[in-house]
């Protein structure tokens, strides 16, 4: 079973946004810390954003002030808010979950296409 699901990708204009989400099915969702990464072709998979039980985001420096994270616990969903998109923004983005036991977990990935 799956520990963390994405959903949300998509293909968009550039300038345009898009909102990816990201469940949990792990307990004890709210001590994990939570993140997404992407993987463009050829490639490798870099952070994207993190956000910590206690609510504290890193993001990458290409992202920010374009993506926000951000967590519900009640829902145990992580959200990538994703405005102004640019062609390099192109990826598939995998949702991690980091447990304070050492878990570490992917979901399967989404795929985010922007287009000219």
């Amino acid at each position: 079973q799956a520990q963390v699901e994405e959903s949300g990708g998509g293909l968009v204009q550039a300038g345009g946004s898009l909102q990816l989400s990201c469940v949990s099915s792990t307990v004890g969702f709210s001590l994990n810390t939570m993140g997404w990464y992407r993987q463009a072709p050829g490639l490798q998979r870099e952070l994207v954003a993190t956000i910590t039980g206690r609510g504290a985001t890193k993001y990458a420096d290409s992202v920010k002030g374009r993506f926000t994270i951000s967590r519900d616990a009640a829902k145990k969903t992580i959200y990538l808010q994703m405005t102004n998109l640019r062609m390099e923004d192109t990826a598939v983005y995998y949702c991690n979950q980091k447990t304070p036991r050492g878990g570490d977990y992917w979901g399967r990935g989404t795929q985010v296409t922007v287009s000219s």
